[in-house]
């Protein structure tokens, strides 16, 4: 079984010389656990999905923390709302870098926790499923595989054929429907949630509509917006803001959807073969959903926000993915086609046409495998992102 280094590593080790506390948030099997028992072995691991764990800590505090005074790392946090008070005395009476690790999948329980009792006394970061660095070149050869098949450790760490990954998709949402969304949201009718779930992975990449989704899935809008807020909180979807300056232009203001995964977005829409994906209609949206996740994880993995936008006017001249640098704002379009036709190159150029001031040449990511410059637009195959030095030459 494979284990792949984690790009995140670096920044827990910062965090854990500056915080008493760390806090690493993820969705559920990105590999939180793993990682935190890596780097923080030399202290307890404590599960509160344990039951026996759960209990004595919920009867007895104290006696239970007394075991703890030197640290350890509490796993899914947010199962004993209690530990965030408790740490804080703890740590306000001896503030030792790097004490306590506290993972979590609930980021919306977690937050709120630690908002309450551990302001300023915790680091945190967030590890999203495996971004294509960890992965490697190797790995970086069969694009509809590699977009099936998504970041999950679980399905990279040894040998998966198709039936067993779509087995493992189908148990990832039935645990994450009944452990997270009954304890959340208390819902009755789980089939109506299953539906808004794959309604939502039908539009990845395309702007949030929450009145269609709510129609479509037959829920009511406030309904949509708290099922929304819970995918958002347990990290399978997220909602890229457009950018907020206007250049003088009508903008579209609403953000656009997009899933963290792309395999799973692929499962949930039917996707149960690889090479399926070659004729699917949302493969632009699917490469475009992968292709964004990868900056998203290089920008946390950094520690850093994520800070990315889109750009759309309302004639439809639009940029798929900007963001900020100190040589003025970077503009990205995303193509999953696989040649470099004119027409491919001309939508590079349309994307920072709205840019009024002094900015880098635009970048077209695609689904091909040439790397050059042409007709100032600098194209750059999606298995680049792969590249251990990736982010020397294209500088996020």
């Amino acid at each position: 079984m494979n284990s792949y280094p984690r790009d995140l590593t670096s920044t827990l080790h910062r965090l854990a010389g500056q915080f008493p506390v760390i806090g690493l948030t993820g969705p559920r099997q990105s590999g939180k656990t793993t990682l935190a028992k890596q780097l923080f072995a030399d202290k307890p691991y404590v599960s509160l999905e344990d039951p026996g764990e759960l209990g004595f800590a919920q009867t007895d505090a104290r006696g239970f923390l007394r075991r703890f005074e030197g640290g350890a790392v509490f796993d899914e946090a947010q199962r004993w709302p209690q530990l965030f008070s408790y740490l804080q005395g703890m740590v306000d009476a001896l503030r030792t870098p790097g004490r306590f690790v506290l993972t979590g999948s609930q980021q919306f329980d977690l937050m709120a926790g630690i908002s309450q009792s551990l302001a300023g006394r915790i680091g945190l970061a967030r590890l999203l499923p495996l971004a294509a660095s960890e992965l490697g070149t190797a790995h970086m050869q069969d694009l509809p595989q590699h977009l099936w098949r998504g970041g999950y450790p679980a399905l990279w760490q040894q040998p998966t054929t198709p039936a067993q990954a779509n087995d493992w998709f189908a148990s990832y949402i039935v645990t994450y429907i009944e452990r997270d969304v009954r304890q959340l949201l208390k819902v009755q009718d789980l089939s109506a949630f299953q539906r808004f779930v794959r309604l939502c992975a039908g539009h990845t990449g395309c702007l949030l509509n929450l009145a269609s989704l709510a129609a479509d899935a037959g829920i009511s809008h406030p309904t949509a917006r708290q099922w929304l807020s819970v995918l958002e909180s347990s990290e399978l979807v997220y909602l890229l803001p457009p950018y907020h300056r206007n250049f003088g232009k009508r903008l579209v203001k609403t953000p656009k959807l997009y899933f963290t995964d792309s395999g799973l977005a692929s499962w949930l829409l039917g996707v149960r073969e690889p090479e399926q994906l070659w004729l699917h209609p949302l493969r632009g949206a699917l490469f475009e959903s992968w292709v964004m996740g990868e900056f998203r994880k290089y920008r946390l993995n950094q520690g850093q926000p994520a800070e990315m936008y889109f750009w759309r006017d309302n004639n439809g001249l639009e940029a798929d993915l900007v963001f900020e640098t100190p040589v003025g704002l970077q503009c990205v379009e995303i193509k999953s086609g696989q040649t470099l036709t004119p027409d491919l190159v001309r939508a590079g150029k349309q994307a920072n046409r709205f840019v009024t001031e002094p900015s880098p040449e635009p970048w077209l990511i695609h689904g091909g495998t040439d790397n050059y410059t042409r007709e100032g637009v600098r194209c750059i195959s999606w298995q680049r992102l792969g590249h251990p030095q990736v982010h020397e030459s294209i500088p996020f």
